[in-house]
C-alpha cells in the first residue's frame, strides 16, 4: 500500500489508543491500512464497496504483525469499539473495520492535496510566465543588437536612412554585416564623399547596382542622385523595376 496519513500530535492525548505499546500498535496499523477511496472487495462472500477509512483485516493478521497474542488484539479492538474509535463487524474469516474518525483526517487530506495542486499550479505557471518574458527579454536584445545605429555617426536623417537601408541590403543578399564591416563602410565613406548628399549618392548605388560595398558615384549630377534615392525607397517597398 502506497502515500501517506496524517496524524495529529493530539493522538498523544488519547488514553484509549495510548494504553501502551500495542494499544498504540494496532492504533497506527489500523489508520496505515484504511483505504482512502471507495473501491470494490469481497467480505463474508459479498461484493462490497470499501468506503474511506475502512478495513478488511482479522486479529490473527495483525497478531502475526507485531507478536502480539490474538485474546490480547480482540480486546484491544473491543476496546476501541467501546469507547467509539471503531466500529466493526466481523465474519468466519475476517473482520470489516470502520475508524469512525476518518473523515476528520480524509477532509484535512483531500484539502492539503488541493491546496498542494494549486500550488504546483500556480508555481508551473509563474515559471512559464518568467520563461516567457526571458524569452521575449531575449528576443529584444537580439533584435537591438542587430539594429546598428548611425545617430553617433551623423545626425543627416536621410544619410541615416541610407546606411540602413544599405545594412538591410546585406541582410537581404545573405551578407550581413560585422560591426568591424559597418566601421570600415564609414571610413571608406568619408574617403569617397566630401558631403552627406555624396555618401548618400554613393550608398543608393551600391543597393540599386547590388554592390556589396561602395563605390564612387559615377554621375554626380543633383537630378540623377534625387532620381537614384527614388527607386531605391521604390525597390525597398517592394516596387520591381527589373534590377
Amino acid at each position: 500500500m502506497d502515500g501517506w496519513i496524517k496524524l495529529h500530535r493530539k493522538t498523544l492525548e488519547n488514553p484509549v489508543v495510548c494504553k501502551d505499546s500495542d494499544y498504540i500498535a494496532v492504533w497506527m496499523y489500523l489508520l496505515l491500512n484504511a483505504t482512502h477511496k471507495e473501491h470494490q472487495t469481497l467480505f463474508a462472500g459479498e461484493k462490497i464497496t470499501l468506503q474511506p477509512g475502512q478495513l478488511i483485516t482479522g486479529r490473527k493478521t495483525i497478531s502475526e504483525k507485531f507478536n502480539i497474542d490474538e485474546s490480547k488484539v480482540q480486546r484491544i479492538l473491543k476496546s476501541f469499539e467501546n469507547e467509539q474509535q471503531i466500529e466493526q463487524q466481523t465474519s468466519n474469516k475476517n473482520r470489516l473495520i470502520s475508524i469512525v474518525s476518518w473523515p476528520d483526517y480524509q477532509d484535512c487530506e483531500q484539502q492539503d492535496e488541493h491546496q498542494v495542486n494549486n500550488n504546483c499550479t500556480t508555481t508551473e505557471q509563474q515559471v512559464n510566465t518568467n520563461k516567457n518574458v526571458k524569452n521575449l527579454k531575449n528576443e529584444r536584445i537580439k533584435e537591438l543588437k542587430d539594429i546598428k545605429t548611425f545617430a553617433v555617426y551623423t545626425s543627416n536623417t536621410d544619410l541615416n536612412y541610407a546606411l540602413e537601408s544599405f545594412v538591410e541590403f546585406r541582410k537581404k543578399i545573405k551578407k550581413p554585416m560585422t560591426d568591424r564591416a559597418i566601421d570600415l563602410l564609414l571610413s571608406k565613406l568619408d574617403k569617397l564623399a566630401t558631403n552627406d548628399e555624396e555618401k548618400i549618392a554613393i550608398l543608393e548605388q551600391s543597393i540599386l547596382n547590388g554592390w556589396q560595398s561602395v563605390f564612387p558615384v559615377k554621375n554626380k549630377d543633383g537630378g540623377k542622385i534625387a532620381n537614384a534615392r527614388e527607386r531605391v525607397e521604390n525597390h525597398n517597398a517592394g516596387i520591381d523595376f527589373g534590377f
